[in-house]
């Protein structure tokens, strides 16, 4: 049976997001980080919770069967709407802090939480993404003593280099999101990384005057500088504020099995096939309908036909007739025009710069896909630096790119393909 036909029978239908993995980006990436990855999401069972459905192995790639969510990032709602009312937040930190504690119950710290990493569904129920940087239980009750996640949103204990209680970390950066989807900026946000730390390691931060009483309360007693003392997950389920039409979630006890994921890694040094061998120099990748559809909106045939009012858009790829060495020419140049360093290969771009604030890199990356023939994509992705930031460059790159981005007629436009495809 194909893996689509596969996937439609035993899936309901706009359930899967199918992300697929080359042997080659495992063996650079590391062998044991992807693995543990995937373990981890297949151990952390709850509604709030991106969940696992399968691994399988192909001849050249793993596909990792994720759960769709339908919804976009929790971050691109700020964008587009500013920051949120109050309850619509304690909403969404109530089902923020369930999946935490279901995390931390298996031994499991995110150690990236951020609103990027939190997405929503169809009816508006958040879910925790992204488990790259995840650690699971060692032997004995240790620290954990790498330094992980965004500088903003990292607890001052991290900070410094020294061992850590996940826990604790992970409660301060669910305060800092509280804060951001609340105030619609970010409680720590300077223009240079001293200045930044030494703002987080006092807690340096005032509430607007718009939060209540009760909310300016509950995040001066997660966001408190001192782990040991700091509120634990108990605390803040058990806080009035927090309490407010509080209906927590009692997920169902599943068995979990990861004899699937380790039969998919036993043998992959020896499956190793290297991608390399088989691209072609001389131009861009073509893109198969397979890939195509899953860089849509996952391996779901309908979301090449249907508008999802409730989607919100994050694409940042647009559409050109222009040959494929002019694309990227033209890229170069106004990249430069801007001041970024660029770099190029095998018609993938990468743009870096220095952020807006001076606190960190950016960085963009482009590449050149030819979907039919005189007809590119070109998809744009963030590599570094923040999210709010890459919005505003995607929108003034591409003005300055007009003369090569095709704008197709009205009639064309309205083709859920050529959206899929564009910005």
């Amino acid at each position: 049976m194909r893996l689509g036909e596969r996937l439609a029978k035993e899936h309901s239908r706009s359930c899967v997001l199918s992300v697929l993995l080359c042997y080659a980006c495992i063996m650079a990436m590391g062998h044991a980080m992807i693995k543990r990855e995937i373990s981890i999401m297949k151990i952390v069972r709850h509604p709030n919770i991106v969940r696992l459905h399968e691994v399988l192995a192909g001849r050249a790639k793993i596909y990792i069967i994720l759960e769709f969510v339908s919804g976009g990032e929790l971050f691109d709602k700020i964008v587009h709407r500013g920051r949120l009312s109050e309850d619509e937040c304690r909403r969404y930190f109530q089902q923020l802090i369930d999946a935490v504690s279901h995390c931390h119950s298996k031994g499991v710290y995110h150690r990236d939480l951020k609103p990027e990493n939190l997405l929503l569904d169809s009816y508006g129920n958040l879910k925790v993404s992204d488990f790259g940087l995840s650690a699971l239980p060692q032997q004995g009750v240790g620290l954990l003593h790498t330094t992980c996640g965004t500088p903003n949103y990292v607890a001052p204990e991290v900070l410094s280099n020294q061992g850590y209680d996940g826990a604790a970390a992970d409660v301060w950066s669910c305060g800092v999101i509280l804060f951001v989807i609340m105030a619609g900026y970010l409680p720590f946000d300077e223009i240079d990384l001293p200045t930044l730390y030494q703002k987080i390691n006092g807690a340096q931060f005032s509430c607007p005057f718009w939060f209540s009483q009760g909310a300016k309360s509950l995040i001066q007693k997660i966001l408190d500088p001192n782990p040991k003392t700091r509120i634990k997950i108990e605390g803040i389920q058990r806080d009035p504020w927090f309490r407010k039409n509080y209906v927590p979630v009692r997920p169902r006890e599943e068995e979990v099995n990861l004899d699937d994921v380790c039969a998919v890694f036993d043998n992959i040094e020896d499956q190793y096939v290297s991608e390399q061998s088989t691209v072609d120099e001389g131009g861009p990748l073509i893109m198969n309908a397979f890939e195509m559809i899953t860089l849509s909106q996952g391996l779901n045939l309908s979301a090449l036909f249907d508008r999802q009012q409730d989607y919100v858009k994050r694409q940042t790829r647009f559409v050109s007739r222009k040959p494929a060495r002019v694309i990227i020419s033209t890229v170069e140049a106004v990249a430069e025009s801007m001041g970024l360093k660029v770099h190029t290969r095998n018609y993938k771009t990468r743009l870096e710069g220095i952020s807006a604030n001076k606190v960190a890199q950016f960085a963009v990356v482009l590449e050149v896909y030819e979907v039919a023939p005189s007809l590119f994509m070109v998809d744009v992705r963030k590599a570094a630096g923040d999210t709010l930031e890459y919005h505003k460059f995607y929108k003034n790159f591409c003005a300055k790119l007009d003369n090569i981005i095709w704008k197709p007629t009205e009639g064309l436009a309205n083709s859920s393909l050529l959206r899929t495809m564009t910005c």
